[in-house]
């Protein structure tokens, strides 16, 4: 090989052609550097970022939790008033728990906050709804409270008014008993048209029963019933007969009777006698006989008659 031919195949860079050279070789070293820097503070700012997002994140999650403890505060103060809003509370319930997954799973910041800010305004709904029922709760049972309290006062004032009335009416009906005072009974022996007074049993014909029936003005005056029992020592009653036409009601027993006298009551004061009459069969003992006088139902006289041997 010749040196023309040598030299031609191992040319010399010349000096301008390694400047170039290592000036480019500077540049990139230059963008490496700048990268490099750009990289890291790239890298920076992203750890930044992450550092924000996680504590927007918690800041989230805080005011949830915060919010929702609030909500069942509340619920739990108002006691049985809540149920009427469970509609609302299960809402509440509902948002929160989207909210929640939304900020486990997704990161949309503003999206977040727009649900929790609707949810806030829920929440205070909630409230103002339970306070506007409290409210009105309050009001009723106060208004309830008063008109137990006037039912309680209306039943004392009727309930004293009714012992009044029944006072009132067992004194009218006291009042309106007829009353007996002189009451006698003697035993009488018939001589002729006179008679004579015996306690002698065997030598009875008759018992003589007198007694002055007190005038009334608040008795209504006409035909009144007078009925005598005249029971015998062993408590059996003399009487005409055992039959239903020898007998009259008191107090829904129906009572067999001795003597039945009518009267025409004139609202004074009358004297009544009346007998009972021993048939000649008849056999009387000794002892004690009691006599009870009855008007209606109401006994108004007594008296004893003692009859020897």
């Amino acid at each position: 090989m010749t040196e023309d031919s040598a030299q031609f195949s191992n040319p010399i860079p010349s000096p301008n052609a390694t400047r170039w050279i290592y000036i480019l070789l500077v540049i990139f070293a230059l963008l490496i550097i700048m990268l490099s820097i750009w990289l890291i503070s790239t890298k920076s700012n992203l750890r930044v970022l992450q550092a924000e997002k996680e504590e927007q994140r918690i800041s989230l999650q805080l005011e949830v939790d915060s919010l929702i403890l609030v909500h069942n505060q509340t619920r739990e103060a108002y006691g049985n008033l809540a149920d009427s809003l469970v509609a609302k509370d299960s809402l509440i319930q509902a948002n929160a728990a989207e909210i929640r997954r939304l900020l486990d799973t997704e990161w949309e910041y503003y999206k977040i906050k727009k649900k929790l800010e609707r949810l806030q305004v829920i929440s205070q709904g909630y409230v103002r709804q339970m306070d506007s029922l409290y409210t009105v709760n309050r009001e009723l049972t106060e208004e309830n409270e008063r008109i137990r309290e006037e039912v309680t006062i209306e039943r004392k004032r009727n309930v004293q008014l009714n012992k009044a009335k029944d006072e009132l009416n067992d004194k009218v009906e006291l009042a309106a008993v007829f009353k007996t005072f002189d009451v006698k009974a003697v035993g009488v022996r018939q001589k002729g048209a006179s008679e004579t007074e015996t306690d002698k049993v065997k030598k009875l014909e008759k018992i003589k029963i007198c007694f002055t029936l007190s005038g009334n003005n608040i008795i209504p005056s006409g035909n009144k019933n007078i009925y005598l029992r005249i029971a015998q020592p062993d408590k059996k009653i003399l009487s005409k007969g055992r039959g239903e036409e020898y007998s009259f009601l008191f107090r829904g027993e129906r009572l067999q009777y001795s003597i039945m006298q009518p009267i025409d009551y004139r609202n004074v004061d009358q004297e009544i006698c009346v007998y009972w009459d021993r048939r000649d069969t008849q056999d009387l003992v000794p002892g004690i006989y009691n006599i009870d006088i009855y008007e209606g139902e109401t006994i108004i006289g007594m008296v004893s008659l003692v009859l020897r041997k």
